[in-house]
């Protein structure tokens, strides 16, 4: 076997381990697909669609990856010729007409045909040559104005066609775009390419072209200057369905490709003139004309043909969009003197590792941790199967990490109406095991949040309407119980206590507790042998719900219990986050303190207390994690302070403000160390 075989079959292998497996991959993006399924119709009830794209939603998990998504008005019909406008019904729909001549390969000026049916698109509209065309910088500011207005978002600037934010410490792309079923005339030239090629593959091929396109408010720069009347054509849909269509060896080339850029190619430069987006371009134009084998062992091959590619466009000055080969992709850069001489720069720097050969790559600090014991031992022998195998607790360590990243905003119930109808509709269709898991998890989500929502808005206070109300509610949160995982069931308690059935209460956390104490549950971390020797024989479904525990995410517009009303409201009104976070480790010991306390068992709470404090005194992190601690020692402060015990609340309180502020409850506790001082001083 050549040297170049071991070193691609190594490489194979680190970055399996460093980007996914084919499994994990898999996994991320149908959970993705199944969220995007499940809100498909709340977003339809409100008038637009949305999606997600970019290099997460590719099913990349690097620390830089970003979330983007994509925003259109469902009754903004955009017709690239007359004719369609008989499609549509002139009274629902406002009608724009793409133009392309004119304008820039791959971009186009939307022009205005009707009335406008919402003052979004007339406070958009410029006169132009006896015609309204959409500016799309008046456009680029409506999604601005849109999150600058809710708190949770921060850093908030103009990036390219989106509002760029962060939230928390993920950043976040939002474009207000708008979508079209049919593609271009300029794209005609691709399909003919596809047909000739035979990629993608057929059934790639249709599902892109039924989906269409979409036009995002941005127009090419040219000596620095923008014009406000072009946009650019977003191919992004297909892009995903063609990353979708590659071979695990394509992708993990893809990543690779990112990671030399990120490391090697751009490190230390502001402003590259290399992005991500050229290197899946130019994966796109290798897999479908460049007569490469994708396999493990020709990995590094791989690369360097790529880099090949890319290199000789530099050279050139031009990168071909993939779908319109005629937007050269450089041009905008290339049209400043900065740019051109960025350009120099890249071209001497490219040379240079051009002459180094494929041993470039060790450049990546990333890269040469999985190549070098291979290249230092002649002798190192590696399976690129091995880079597949993975043991059940990690495979299912990535599924429970991704569907518990996504949360639906608890907003009214008829969204979560609307959510349990597509839930049901969708648990009929031929799912995969990761999908049916989502819907699952989903499931118990919108169960929670129903029967809260429902709990809040009652009015009616008959014999009658209180045992009905009563029975719905309990149902509901029985079933959330028993399709969720472990900590599902502490709502119920919750309910339990708040309607003053504090043996019930009680009854529901040990059930949990002593759910939770088993040696396999998997929570913050999992003891991996423990979980494969229990749990493997169990179905995916039965591993959710019997070894999987999350935290408790409390909506700060719904009311829970009242013990915890001040902090919600505390941190409503900071905005940084619209949840209280709880683990399920502290919430039962909470619980049953407070029970306990209610009923008279002046032991047994104490014991829960005692245990609370010893929880948090000495965990580091396993059942307690260190964002959530700040709100896990005020609860035992509120525990503290509820019993009696002032001086020990005191100094919970006080602990509480030393933690990270990930909840900005500061303000909530600075009141509840007035309260214990003023009684410590009557």
């Amino acid at each position: 076997m050549s040297d170049n075989c071991r070193v691609s079959e190594a490489l194979y292998v680190g970055l399996c381990g460093y980007i996914g497996t084919p499994i994990e991959v898999t996994i991320r993006r149908e959970v993705m697909d199944m969220e995007e399924m499940i809100y498909k119709h709340v977003y339809i009830h409100k008038g637009c669609r949305g999606m997600r794209s970019g290099s997460h939603r590719e099913g990349f998990r690097f620390k830089s990856s970003d979330i983007d998504t994509m925003f259109w008005i469902t009754n903004h019909k955009v017709i690239t010729d007359l004719s369609q406008s008989s499609v549509y019904d002139l009274s629902k729909h406002t009608i724009i007409l793409m133009e392309d001549t004119d304008t820039p390969p791959g971009f186009v000026r939307l022009q205005l045909l009707t009335s406008p049916l919402d003052r979004n698109i007339s406070s958009s509209v410029i006169p132009f040559n006896d015609g309204m065309l959409i500016s799309n910088v008046k456009w680029r500011q409506i999604i601005l104005t849109l999150i600058s207005g809710n708190k949770t978002f921060t850093n908030l600037k103009t990036h390219g066609p989106c509002a760029n934010s962060f939230y928390g410490n993920i950043e976040t792309d939002y474009a207000l775009c708008f979508h079209c079923s049919y593609w271009p005339q300029l794209s005609c030239y691709w399909k003919k390419r596809c047909t000739l090629h035979n990629w993608p593959p057929n059934h790639v091929f249709y599902e892109i072209l039924s989906n269409g396109c979409h036009f995002v408010p941005v127009g090419i720069k040219t000596a620095g200057d923008e014009n406000e009347l072009d946009w650019r054509l977003s191919f992004s849909q297909a892009e995903q369905k063609l990353i979708y269509s590659m071979n695990h060896t394509q992708f993990l080339c893809y990543g690779l490709l990112k990671i030399f850029l990120k490391e090697v190619v751009n490190r230390d430069i502001e402003e590259p003139f290399l992005c991500s987006y050229f290197a899946k371009t130019t994966l796109f134009w290798l897999i479908q004309i460049g007569n490469i084998t994708w396999c493990p062992n020709n990995l590094l091959d791989c690369f360097w043909k790529c880099f090949k590619y890319l290199y000789h466009c530099v050279h050139r000055g031009v990168l071909p969009n993939f779908f319109i080969p005629q937007n050269n992709m450089f041009a905008g850069k290339l049209s400043t003197v900065r740019g051109a001489r960025t350009r120099q720069c890249l071209l001497e720097q490219l040379n240079g590792y051009y002459e180094m050969g494929v041993t470039c790559l060790l450049q990546s600090t990333t890269v040469r941790a999985m190549i070098e014991p291979v290249i230092c031992n002649s002798f190192f022998r590696v399976e690129p199967l091995l880079g597949h195998i993975k043991s059940v607790a990690d495979t299912d360590a990535c599924i429970n990490w991704e569907i518990r990243c996504f949360e639906f905003p608890l907003e009214n119930s008829r969204t979560n109406f609307l959510i349990l109808r597509s839930i049901t509709v969708l648990s009929n269709l031929s799912l995969t095991e990761y999908e049916t898991l989502t819907l699952q998890k989903c499931t118990a989500d919108v169960l929670v949040k129903t029967a809260f929502l429902y709990l809040n808005s009652l009015t009616e206070n008959t014999n009658k309407a209180v045992y009905r109300s009563d029975r719905l509610i309990g149902n509901l949160l029985k079933l959330a119980g028993r399709v969720g995982d472990v900590s599902r069931l502490l709502y119920l308690a919750m309910y339990y206590y708040r309607t003053c059935r504090y043996r019930e209460a009680l009854r529901v956390t040990a059930l949990v507790k002593s759910r939770l104490i088993q040696p396999y549950i998997m929570y913050n971390t999992v003891d991996r042998d423990r979980y494969n020797e229990s749990v493997a024989g169990w179905s995916l479904s039965k591993r959710m719900k019997k070894a999987w525990a999350y935290y408790l995410p409390l909506d700060n517009n719904v009311y829970y219990i009242q013990e915890l009303a001040l902090e919600q409201n505390v941190s409503k009104d900071n905005g940084d986050e619209s949840m209280l976070y709880i683990s399920p480790y502290v919430m039962p010991d909470m619980l049953s303190v407070l029970c306990n306390y209610k009923l008279g068992n002046r032991s047994q709470c104490l014991q829960s207390l005692t245990d609370l404090q010893t929880l948090l005194l000495y965990d580091v992190g396993r059942y307690v994690p260190l964002n959530l601690r700040d709100l896990s020692w005020q609860i035992l402060g509120i525990c503290q302070h509820v019993v009696g015990d002032l001086h020990g609340a005191l100094q919970s309180y006080q602990q509480s403000l030393s933690q990270e502020p990930y909840h900005k409850i500061q303000n909530a506790t600075e009141y509840r160390i007035a309260l214990v001082l003023n009684q410590l001083n009557q």
